[in-house]
Protein backbone atom coordinates (compact mmCIF):
# COMPACT_ATOMS: atom_id res chain seq x y z
CA UNK A 1 0.00 0.00 0.00
CA UNK A 2 1.27 3.43 -0.94
CA UNK A 3 2.10 5.56 2.10
CA UNK A 4 2.57 8.98 0.45
CA UNK A 5 6.25 9.20 1.35
CA UNK A 6 7.52 12.65 0.45
CA UNK A 7 10.87 13.26 -1.22
CA UNK A 8 13.47 11.20 -3.06
CA UNK A 9 16.46 9.40 -1.57
CA UNK A 10 18.67 9.88 -4.66
CA UNK A 11 20.80 6.88 -3.67
CA UNK A 12 22.27 8.63 -0.62
CA UNK A 13 21.98 8.38 3.13
CA UNK A 14 20.36 11.22 5.09
CA UNK A 15 23.51 13.23 5.85
CA UNK A 16 24.77 13.07 2.28
CA UNK A 17 21.36 14.02 0.92
CA UNK A 18 21.02 17.03 3.25
CA UNK A 19 24.50 18.21 2.27
CA UNK A 20 23.70 17.81 -1.42
CA UNK A 21 20.46 19.77 -1.06
CA UNK A 22 22.19 22.52 0.90
CA UNK A 23 24.88 22.87 -1.77
CA UNK A 24 22.31 23.03 -4.57
CA UNK A 25 20.22 25.61 -2.69
CA UNK A 26 23.27 27.80 -2.04
CA UNK A 27 24.35 27.58 -5.69
CA UNK A 28 20.88 28.53 -6.86
CA UNK A 29 20.80 31.62 -4.65
CA UNK A 30 24.33 32.69 -5.61
CA UNK A 31 24.13 32.10 -9.36
CA UNK A 32 20.43 32.53 -10.12
CA UNK A 33 20.21 29.21 -11.94
CA UNK A 34 21.79 25.78 -11.76
CA UNK A 35 22.22 22.93 -14.19
CA UNK A 36 21.66 19.56 -12.54
CA UNK A 37 19.88 16.26 -13.07
CA UNK A 38 16.12 16.33 -13.43
CA UNK A 39 15.65 14.20 -10.29
CA UNK A 40 17.74 16.58 -8.15
CA UNK A 41 15.94 19.62 -9.58
CA UNK A 42 12.55 18.10 -8.76
CA UNK A 43 13.77 17.20 -5.27
CA UNK A 44 15.05 20.65 -4.25
CA UNK A 45 12.38 22.78 -5.92
CA UNK A 46 9.78 22.37 -3.12
CA UNK A 47 12.41 23.11 -0.48
CA UNK A 48 13.54 26.28 -2.21
CA UNK A 49 9.95 27.42 -2.73
CA UNK A 50 9.34 27.09 1.03
CA UNK A 51 12.52 29.02 1.82
CA UNK A 52 11.49 31.87 -0.51
CA UNK A 53 8.09 32.00 1.18
CA UNK A 54 9.87 32.34 4.52
CA UNK A 55 12.23 35.01 3.11
CA UNK A 56 9.25 37.05 1.89
CA UNK A 57 8.26 37.76 5.51
CA UNK A 58 11.53 39.64 6.07
CA UNK A 59 11.57 39.53 9.88
CA UNK A 60 14.08 38.20 12.38
CA UNK A 61 12.26 34.90 12.86
CA UNK A 62 12.35 34.31 9.11
CA UNK A 63 16.10 35.05 9.02
CA UNK A 64 16.69 32.53 11.80
CA UNK A 65 14.61 29.88 10.04
CA UNK A 66 16.68 30.38 6.89
CA UNK A 67 19.90 30.13 8.86
CA UNK A 68 18.80 26.72 10.18
CA UNK A 69 18.67 25.39 6.61
CA UNK A 70 21.43 27.49 5.01
CA UNK A 71 24.10 28.39 7.58
CA UNK A 72 25.90 30.86 5.28
CA UNK A 73 25.04 34.39 6.35
CA UNK A 74 25.79 36.05 3.00
CA UNK A 75 23.42 33.68 1.20
CA UNK A 76 20.66 34.28 3.74
CA UNK A 77 21.24 38.03 3.45
CA UNK A 78 20.80 37.82 -0.32
CA UNK A 79 17.60 35.83 0.11
CA UNK A 80 16.17 38.34 2.58
CA UNK A 81 17.20 41.50 0.71
CA UNK A 82 16.88 40.50 -2.96
CA UNK A 83 14.93 37.31 -3.53
CA UNK A 84 12.24 37.75 -0.86
CA UNK A 85 11.18 41.27 -1.94
CA UNK A 86 11.31 40.28 -5.63
CA UNK A 87 8.53 37.73 -5.07
CA UNK A 88 6.55 39.75 -2.50
CA UNK A 89 3.38 39.86 -4.63
CA UNK A 90 3.66 36.37 -6.09
CA UNK A 91 1.64 33.67 -4.28
CA UNK A 92 3.98 30.80 -5.21
CA UNK A 93 5.74 29.17 -8.15
CA UNK A 94 9.04 31.01 -7.85
CA UNK A 95 11.12 28.47 -9.79
CA UNK A 96 10.92 26.80 -13.16
CA UNK A 97 12.53 23.58 -14.35
CA UNK A 98 13.68 23.60 -17.97
CA UNK A 99 14.53 20.18 -19.37
CA UNK A 100 17.81 20.17 -21.30
CA UNK A 101 17.92 16.62 -22.65
CA UNK A 102 20.19 13.71 -21.76
CA UNK A 103 23.77 14.07 -20.57
CA UNK A 104 26.24 12.71 -23.12
CA UNK A 105 28.18 10.43 -20.78
CA UNK A 106 25.41 8.42 -19.09
CA UNK A 107 22.15 9.60 -20.72
CA UNK A 108 20.80 11.05 -17.46
CA UNK A 109 18.08 13.65 -18.00
CA UNK A 110 19.48 17.12 -17.27
CA UNK A 111 17.54 20.22 -16.29
CA UNK A 112 18.09 23.88 -15.47
CA UNK A 113 16.46 25.25 -12.33
CA UNK A 114 15.95 29.01 -12.54
CA UNK A 115 13.93 31.85 -11.05
CA UNK A 116 10.71 32.81 -12.80
CA UNK A 117 10.91 36.61 -12.39
CA UNK A 118 14.20 37.08 -14.25
CA UNK A 119 12.57 35.88 -17.45
CA UNK A 120 9.82 38.50 -17.08
CA UNK A 121 12.42 41.27 -16.74
CA UNK A 122 14.21 40.08 -19.90
CA UNK A 123 10.95 39.99 -21.87
CA UNK A 124 10.08 43.55 -20.79
CA UNK A 125 13.48 44.84 -21.91
CA UNK A 126 13.06 43.10 -25.30
CA UNK A 127 9.65 44.71 -25.81
CA UNK A 128 11.04 48.21 -25.19
CA UNK A 129 13.82 47.82 -27.77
Amino acid sequence: MRKRVEGKKLGRNTAQRKTLYRGLLVSLVQHGQIKTTLAKAKAIRPQMERLVTVARKGNLAARRRLLKTIPQKEVVKKMMEEIGPRFKNRPGGYLRIVKLGPRASDQTEMARLEWVEEEVKNEKSKVKN
